[in-house]
């Protein structure tokens, strides 16, 4: 059995943070993680528009369910996507990957983003939907898709109170969930480092994590 790395791609990035900013000299220019943008991810991902359409690649049905867990709980902790000054890396599924969640849960495969959603709206309840989002969200820091190429084995530390573990290999990034019968999400490379630059940031990923068996 491999030796498993214990230190967590969080704690990595926490720490060269907090080491750049106390080892630079006081006349020294800014860094990159100093600079960071406050953009929320909400803001960008509903760039392209939030309503359901016919684009698979995209995110219409994780927004979905954003403003479906805030519109019954608004207080959920799933609106820190919507303040940008809150450091945090999130893993987001496809509508695709939503299509595939709920082919598995239902047995029928979806036409359309807008039955995707009611079917899933039918097979989980909101607390439920509200565990699995915060399941995607990794809070305290911005972890870029180099840095968790660079980090296989490491364990991060989700806002559902619940872990996942990187797993590389070559140059795919996967994310190993609590459900250990389902294929592990790997990170959609064109769909990386979404809105690189800023506090918070997004890598698009092909299936949805799974905070427990499914079946």
């Amino acid at each position: 059995m491999r030796n498993r790395k214990v230190a967590t791609v969080l704690a990595a990035v926490a720490t060269a943070a907090v080491t750049a900013t106390t080892a630079a000299p006081a006349t020294a220019a800014p860094t990159a993680e100093q600079q960071a943008g406050n953009r929320s991810l909400a803001k960008v991902l509903a760039a392209d528009g939030t309503k359901l359409d016919r684009s698979w690649k995209d995110f219409d049905i994780l927004e979905k369910a954003v403003t479906t867990v805030l519109g019954a709980k608004k207080n959920s902790p799933v609106a820190v996507l919507a303040d940008g000054k809150v450091r945090l890396t999130a893993f987001v599924p496809t509508d695709k990957a939503f299509r595939k969640l709920a082919t598995e849960l239902t047995g029928k495969r979806p036409a359309t983003e807008k039955a995707t959603f009611k079917a899933l709206a039918k097979a989980v309840d909101v607390d439920t939907l509200e565990a699995v989002l915060l399941y995607h969200v990794v809070p305290g820091a911005t972890v870029t898709y180099k840095q968790a190429r660079g980090a296989d084995g490491a364990v991060l530390e989700t806002a559902a109170g619940a872990s996942i573990e990187v797993n590389t290999y070559h140059r795919t990034v996967r994310l190993r969930d609590a459900d250990k019968d389902d294929r592990n999400p790997a990170v959609i490379r064109a769909l990386a480092n979404l809105n690189k630059g800023n506090k918070q940031i997004a890598h698009g990923i092909d299936a949805v994590l799974r905070p427990a068996d499914l079946p």
